[in-house]
């Protein structure tokens, strides 16, 4: 564990991203010794202020007898970075302390055409290229300005970075760079004695221009740049607090594992209303992509959690999205977004192995967006927001539903599955595209119009009695993941996936139906990973980001950990039947980081995130699991 920066994104949250994973070092030099930050010199504890977006990174140097200590924020409304360091002499001699801040720019994401330079009118560096203005201000001892700094090239001709520079303690004053170019700005802390400690402020401010950079600088300036650390953390403290929320009788880890995951949901909203999968880019080292994307399914899962967690209007900013980027004349969303409204990357074809087209959707991603919308709906009936969005979006989509209808089986029509790999009819899908249909009828019947409301619950019926007709295998008794057409009809897949969960979570199936039952027996007996760190795959054989000597069926996710747990609160009547949905968020909340994030994954044996973290969906799942727990819980009688 590192203290470094790898992703700065402006002006949308996922995009650009202007370092691009490369990585941007801080480094501490005390007495004409040097060590980066994540040395292993360095015992580092990475945290966050309790219920806020601020950080709390504590290093502690045991041989230097020093504590370095860094709390971070992005200000709550401005384009501003803010970082306050802390050193904290432990040693029993004066220690001449300075800190240095490194910055690897990929301004736009690409290492061409970028400059840095030192402006002396602001005593600041400036990096930018095109629309694109980072401004780099230091605050120490009372004193604005930077004293310390160098411009430099890195990548390119042998040359490391200006990073190289800082480790003797002292910085070139290279006023200018262009091309693939980073800068480090260092602090002179001076003399910390005994027993003293010493502090200091480092701030990044982002602007299309130069005069905005210089107008957000004046104003860290002006008001100190404190102000902006306490402000925003008070502001995300009193956000948390906003709604009461009840709990049952979940444990204060679980509490705050609830409240860190909707602040941490709420970094993946961007202003223009879409929810991006992760910011992490650490997977471009697997796939050379990233998950900074709005894919409408997990952005709606998320948006129900919003919602039901008294967050509605940060939902309503989502539908907005969605409506932005849907085609009502084609009625179905395509596979992923950028966060600006553009159709992302994706390896969904428009032909089929046997060259003929096909539409490259995950039919689920419509049918759960519509579902979101009526939950969102359900918990503060709004009306006059709904109005604009119900004949383009919601009548729209389930016009499609209902029509993307295989005439002999009455199930939907080929399509992709939620994890993107498969093309077929899959449980999944049903129960998504059966609960949007739902969701358009209620709707529908909202408005007074009936016919149209009969018209979606009929095709809702008759999905669901094919679903039970064609889906069911008597003979393994258990759901099918997926139906693939063959010469003269289906054939299911007999690998057990948690995915057929889908069928009873957004309400299809009764979750207390044998059939159901007998469905979760086999994904828990098929998927659990009998390992040290536990939890649920995904199917059986997954080879995504999979340890291939786990001896597990995959590795474990939160989600599909979480949906088992739902499930279990589903169909719990009395509390002693809570008991296994509560074992299941607790395994969530011994597996979380230090800092309350969630992955996508984490290693079988050791338990170490994999893959993206955090990743929204992981969190929307775990707040979902807490309310299907609570509401559940309050139903069975305990709470009275």
């Amino acid at each position: 564990m590192d203290y470094v920066l790898r992703d700065l994104y402006f002006p949308r949250v996922g995009q650009e991203n202007h370092l691009a994973h490369r990585l941007s070092r801080t480094g501490v030099w005390s007495n004409g010794r040097f060590a980066w930050a994540g040395d292993r010199d360095w015992q580092t504890e990475i945290r966050y202020m309790e219920d806020t977006l601020v950080s709390d990174v504590r290093l502690l140097h045991k041989a230097w007898k020093l504590e370095v200590v860094f709390n971070d924020c992005v200000d709550l409304d401005r384009a501003m970075f803010v970082r306050r360091v802390t050193v904290n002499n432990r040693g029993t001699e004066d220690q001449d302390v300075r800190v240095f801040f490194h910055y690897a720019f990929q301004i736009s994401g690409t290492g061409i055409g970028d400059t840095v330079l030192y402006d002396p009118d602001l005593r600041s560096l400036i990096a930018y290229k095109g629309a694109q203005y980072f401004l780099l201000g230091v605050q120490s001892g009372g004193k604005v300005g930077v004293e310390d700094w160098a411009a430099g090239v890195r990548d390119f001709n042998g040359k490391e970075g200006t990073w190289r520079d800082a480790e003797d303690g002292a910085l070139s004053g290279n006023p200018v760079a262009q091309g693939t170019v980073d800068t480090t700005v260092g602090i002179r802390l001076g003399n910390v004695p005994p027993g003293g400690s010493a502090t200091a402020h480092q701030w990044l401010v982002a602007g299309e221009n130069k005069t905005q950079v210089k107008e957000l600088d004046a104003m860290a300036r002006e008001r100190g740049p404190q102000s902006f650390l306490d402000r925003t953390r008070d502001w995300w403290r009193a956000w948390t607090s906003k709604e009461p929320a009840e709990f049952g009788d979940l444990s204060e880890t679980s509490q705050r594992l609830y409240r860190r995951s909707l602040l941490t949901i709420r970094t993946m909203l961007d202003s223009g209303g879409a929810i991006v999968a992760s910011t992490d880019s650490d997977i471009i080292g697997y796939s050379r992509d990233t998950y900074a994307y709005c894919w409408p399914r997990d952005g709606a899962l998320a948006a129900v959690a919003l919602s039901k967690a008294g967050y509605g209007e940060l939902s309503r900013r989502f539908f907005w999205f969605c409506q932005s980027v849907f085609d009502p004349f084609a009625g179905y969303f395509l596979h992923k977004y950028t966060p600006a409204g553009h159709l992302a990357s994706t390896w969904h074809a428009w032909v089929g192995p046997d060259g003929q087209p096909q539409l490259p959707i995950q039919e689920d991603e419509t049918g759960l967006v519509i579902y979101a919308l009526w939950k969102h709906y359900e918990y503060y009936r709004p009306i006059e927001f709904i109005k604009p969005l119900y004949r383009p979006l919601v009548r729209a989509g389930a016009d499609f539903i209902r029509d993307y209808i295989d005439p002999e089986t009455r199930l939907p029509l080929p399509s992709y599955d939620l994890w993107e790999e498969r093309w077929g009819v899959h449980a999944f899908t049903v129960g998504a595209a059966w609960a949007g249909l739902d969701a358009a009828a209620k709707f529908a019947q909202t408005f007074r119009q009936d016919d149209i409301s009969r018209g979606f619950l009929e095709a809702a019926s008759a999905m669901k009695a094919a679903a039970l007709t064609h889906l069911w295998d008597p003979q393994r008794e258990c759901f099918s993941r997926s139906l693939y057409r063959r010469q003269g009809g289906y054939e299911r897949d007999a690998d057990i996936d948690a995915s057929v969960l889908g069928l009873v979570l957004f309400g299809m199936l009764e979750p207390n139906d044998p059939r159901v039952r007998s469905t979760v027996a086999a994904v828990q007996d098929k998927l659990w990973c009998k390992s040290d760190a536990g939890g649920l795959a995904r199917y059986e054989n997954d080879l995504y980001q999979r340890e291939p000597k786990s001896g597990t069926p995959g590795n474990p996710w939160f989600v599909t950990t979480l949906w088992l747990a739902q499930y279990y609160a589903m169909a719990a009547s009395t509390p002693d039947d809570l008991a296994a949905a509560r074992s299941l968020l607790e395994w969530a909340e011994d597996r979380a980081q230090a800092t309350g994030l969630l992955p996508e994954q984490i290693h079988p044996e050791s338990g170490a995130p994999l893959s993206v973290s955090p990743l929204a969906w992981s969190h929307a799942e775990y707040v979902a699991t807490v309310q299907a727990y609570v509401a559940a819980w309050q139903s069975s009688g305990t709470s009275h």
